[in-house]
């Protein structure tokens, strides 16, 4: 069987591989060069850097936003790096940037059944439901508008809805960015859960400490290509990403 068109499930190796990618906003003007990663199915991986590093960039590359120029992507065994979000996400993985991530004046069960509105109403709304077991923050807000929530119960109602069409793999872009200190926890402890449930995470955060310390692997970036790779207790200890990133000091 030709590998390119491999019937889901049936693929070998990492879930998401990323090999040899360059790719930019303008033709002849890469943010990434080279960069190489890859998750495997049930894991968590970090991506951490400085700003500007290309992460984002990375993240949007994956799910089609952007399309490189040269290398490739790889879900579940097929190449996706030709293909518009819409058909990425039909793959099988989802994706919560940073900003714009919900609908603030729609309720959260609205928001939740856009995801999966081509699903009949009985098990859109069996999904609901699972959801909200599955997200403690959630359970009475169901029909509150997004935009009266905190910025944590936002950041987990942008989540819940990627996870509507029971993906594979979900990109997430920052999502503990801006938010209070126990909305901070909130939304890791969400992921955890997420990643408890079987989905695979791959995850662009500032806050490297926690992200890394729940992670299985990390890479760190840097001026658009790979800098450092390894677990991620080891990227914890290690010292360029201790006084680089994570801001200890030793004289």
């Amino acid at each position: 069987m030709n590998q390119e068109n491999r019937p889901d499930g049936d693929a070998p190796g990492p879930l998401l591989e990323v090999t040899g990618v360059s790719v930019g906003y303008n033709r002849g003007s890469e943010i990434l060069h080279d960069v190489s990663i890859r998750l495997h199915r049930g894991e968590a991986v970090t991506v951490i850097g400085p700003n500007g590093a290309g992460k984002s960039t990375l993240l949007k590359a994956i799910i089609g936003v952007l399309h490189p120029s040269t290398g490739g992507i790889r879900f579940d065994g097929s190449l996706i790096n030709k293909l518009a979000p819409h058909e990425v996400v039909r793959r099988g993985l989802a994706y919560v940037p940073q900003l714009e991530n919900v609908f603030p004046s729609l309720t959260v069960r609205a928001n939740l059944e856009m995801s999966c509105w081509g699903l009949r109403r009985r098990k859109r709304e069996a999904r609901v439901t699972e959801l909200f077991s599955m997200f403690p923050a959630l359970p009475g807000c169901g029909e509150k508008p997004v935009g009266a929530l905190s910025g944590g119960q936002r950041q987990v109602v942008a989540m819940a809805r990627a996870l509507m069409p029971k993906p594979k793999a979900l990109l997430l872009d920052e999502p503990s960015a801006g938010l209070a200190p126990k909305f901070v926890d909130l939304a890791f402890n969400q992921i955890a859960t997420i990643r408890q449930a079987g989905v695979a995470v791959l995850l662009v955060e500032q806050n490297a400490r926690r992200a890394l310390a729940m992670s299985d692997r990390g890479y760190v970036l840097e001026s658009g290509a790979n800098r450092l790779e390894g677990t991620g207790q080891e990227l914890l200890t290690n010292e360029t990403v201790l006084q680089l990133y994570l801001g200890v000091r030793h004289n």
